[in-house]
């Protein structure tokens, strides 16, 4: 059952009556088209169209107002020149219309000028109740309902079409580009698909995509969700309708657009809207099991393997194919995935033996050869695979581009597929014809095309089925002397400040001591011992190795103090200006693995806590992990099982393992730090942590905070 702010979209999904705000006889024209697809698609509610040049339009009366209909209207389509749509919105609210969706454009994507005037419709929308979704919107259609409501041709009724059925599980889509939404519709139709929603949200002044993503996370006509996002205005929304679609077992796949710069401009420049920092939206998605997609082929397949197949619970796969060249190439992509492709044990091997030509291959992948199709030795493989603990996920490879017959029983097939216990994916290397597209959709599944989507699907089965949600972590306490000192910050804090704050939060630094005089020189290194390190200190020098303030192994008193010298002197011809603290003196670390930890306080979702590999290599290899903080120690494992640097920790080469308990909790620990200040805490980077071996810690030898500026005051 809906909650309540979900079931107010009901209406609006299903509507029982429609006004179409400047209605056109001229199907060649958007104002035109919406009545036109309303009624081809069948809708069967009450239409008005309103439009005071006409009195009728396609056998309808048409009014010359909303308030001149007399009757109840749940939505209306409001297609007028721009600076008509805010008093055709009031005339709306005021006659009692519960929705609207403004297909207008000239709003906030066209400059500063024409975002008053959208603001001007949030404002009414949150005085009136009058629920608005756009401007420039593309409108939506309602598979279920019949309720096409949207320009789109995506939604034409082709006369004698048959539309393609694979599944009674259906897919529904948000998008912030209508064009896209409907795009992906359009495909996903091709393949068999079906859908319960297409909702284009324009440029959101009121309803967004994270609310129809709510009422989709409930709804019970969807099973699938697929998202393409631009930005998301209402972060809190958004993450309340992933956790519950991924608390209900719903699988949701995302594209996010604007992660590269030129992205970014034509996404602002199309919705007006600001692509997010991209590294936020992942740490989102990692934690509630979205499914990023990377191209419209990859998204449909991905959404098509979900809405025919049920998960993988594990990342072997068995291919099964006609052509041995198929067979390979398919099983190249799939390990270039990250999939793997056992070979089949003996017995295994035999039983199908029986059954293909001798020069065929029962390995895996295994060869049936194409005289086995046509004996049935394809469905009979799959079977015995799919009733095999050896293997996770069963993919067939196989030509279907006949238009004459089927070399495969499709019946049996169906029953394969009606009680499958593992995916069975279908790979055709020739184009598909229409008569194989109709008999696999028959059977239940759609046809892959695209080897890179194919696998892609298949590890999207893999991932949503390893996927845990995030228990969730208890926060430290906010302790006032913390508080306080961020708060007196407000900027970058020096190495030591950060780590004597760490170090009042519970986190473990390694020994230091602050010298501000060259006499304090000897005793500072008779506390710590030789071998040392010796770092320039100020808060104005985040990166002190640029300006010569790192000075490393040093062994002896007398190299300590010309260490000193030289380095103050370098630090007067370089940064004159800077504020000095005085320098740092710590022993030199243990060897071990270099990784980096950090957290930053993204705009929308807040925190995130990073994990990757240290040193030299994170600017080199960008080998990192991202989530939404806080995370527990467990959070923290599956952090470090994304890296390609776990193998290292694990000891690789006869290395040692690594104390990967220690690092767990130390990540569990400065996401906590990072959730609990997350108003006074900007970034924090402790880079490198090294890493010792098992049982032997960490040591942070280097750490860098920056307290968050204070909010300005006033509206």
């Amino acid at each position: 059952m809906l909650d309540g702010a979900s079931a107010s979209l009901d209406r609006f999904l299903a509507p029982a009556a429609i006004a179409i705000i400047g209605a056109s006889p001229d199907i060649t024209k958007i104002r035109g088209r919406l009545l036109h697809l309303l009624r081809e698609n069948g809708y069967t509610g009450h239409l008005y169209p309103v439009n005071p040049n006409y009195q009728e339009i396609d056998g309808l009366t048409c009014f010359p107002s909303v308030g001149a209909i007399g009757a109840p209207v749940d939505l209306a389509l409001v297609a007028i020149p721009a600076e008509s749509v805010l008093p055709a919105l009031e005339e709306c609210a005021a006659a009692g219309v519960g929705h609207a969706v403004v297909i207008s454009s000239g709003f906030a994507e066209q400059g500063s000028e024409e975002a008053r005037l959208q603001e001007e419709i949030a404002a009414l929308a949150r005085r009136t109740g009058l629920r608005v979704s756009g401007p420039n919107a593309e409108g939506f259609h309602n598979d279920v309902a019949h309720v096409a409501a949207t320009f789109s041709p995506a939604v034409e009724v082709k006369p004698g079409e048959e539309p393609l059925r694979a599944t009674e599980r259906r897919v529904g889509i948000v998008a912030q580009s209508g064009g896209m939404g409907f795009a992906l519709y359009n495909r996903g139709r091709a393949q068999g698909l079906t859908f319960s929603y297409v909702v284009s949200t324009g440029n959101e002044s009121d309803l967004t995509a994270s609310d129809f993503f709510a009422y989709m996370a409930q709804d019970p006509a969807t099973s699938v969700i697929l998202l393409f996002l631009e930005s998301v205005r209402d972060p809190a929304s958004f993450l309340a309708a992933a956790a519950e679609a991924a608390e209900r077992g719903k699988p949701v796949v995302a594209v996010k657009i604007g992660r590269s710069a030129a992205g970014e401009r034509a996404a602002r420049s199309h919705t007006a809207s600001m692509a997010g920092w991209n590294v936020a939206y992942d740490a989102v998605f990692a934690a509630h099991g979205i499914i990023r997609a990377d191209d419209p082929d990859e998204a449909v397949a991905i959404a098509a393997a979900f809405a025919t197949a049920p998960l993988a619970q594990g990342p072997r796969v068995a291919v099964v194919t006609a052509s041995g060249g198929a067979g390979a190439w398919a099983a190249d992509m799939l390990a270039g995935a990250g999939l793997s492709l056992p070979e089949l044990s003996p017995a295994l091997q035999q039983a199908i033996g029986a059954f293909i030509p001798a020069y065929g291959s029962a390995r895996n992948p295994v060869d049936i050869t194409a005289q086995a199709v046509l004996t049935g030795g394809l469905l009979r493989a799959t079977e015995l695979l799919c009733g095999s603990a050896e293997v996770d996920a069963v993919l067939a490879v196989v030509s279907l581009a006949s238009e004459k017959r089927m070399a495969i029983d499709t019946a049996a097939l169906k029953a394969i597929v009606a009680r499958q216990a593992k995916p069975v994916l279908f790979y055709s290397y020739t184009l598909p014809s229409s008569l194989a597209r109709k008999a696999l959709a028959a059977a239940g599944l759609t046809i892959h095309t695209d080897l890179g989507a194919l696998a892609a699907a298949l590890g999207a089965l893999v991932r949503r089925g390893a996927y845990a949600p995030p228990r969730a972590a208890a926060l430290p306490r906010s302790a006032a002397p913390i508080r306080a000192a961020l708060e007196r910050s407000r900027g970058g804090l020096s190495e030591y400040d950060a780590k004597e704050l760490l170090a009042r939060a519970g986190i473990a630094v390694s020994p230091h001591r602050l010298v501000t005089d060259p006499a304090e020189l000897d005793a500072a290194a008779a506390t710590l011992g030789f071998p040392l390190a010796l770092k320039i200190q100020s808060p104005d020098i985040p990166h002190k190795t640029e300006v010569g303030g790192v000075r490393l192994g040093i062994n002896d008193a007398p190299s300590l103090r010309r260490s000193y010298d030289a380095m103050l002197a370098e630090l007067g011809r370089r940064r004159p200006d800077a504020r000095l603290q005085g320098v740092l003196l710590q022993p030199m670390a243990r060897p071990g693995v270099e990784v980096i930890l950090g957290t930053i306080r993204d705009r929308g979702f807040g925190p995130l806590v990073m994990i990757g590999a240290g040193g030299v290599m994170t600017e080199l290899f960008k080998d990192v992990a991202y989530r939404l903080a806080p995370v527990d120690a467990d959070g923290a494992r599956r952090m470090l099982g994304e890296l390609r640097i776990a193998r290292l920790l694990d000891g690789f080469r006869g290395a040692p393992a690594a104390d990967v308990d220690a690092l767990a909790a130390l990540v569990a620990q400065l996401s906590g730090f990072a959730a609990a200040h997350r108003e006074l805490v900007q970034e924090v980077e402790l880079n490198p942590v090294i890493v010792h071996r098992a049982g032997e810690g960490c040591t942070i030898v280097d750490a860098l905070l920056t307290a968050a500026p204070a909010e300005p005051s006033g509206p």
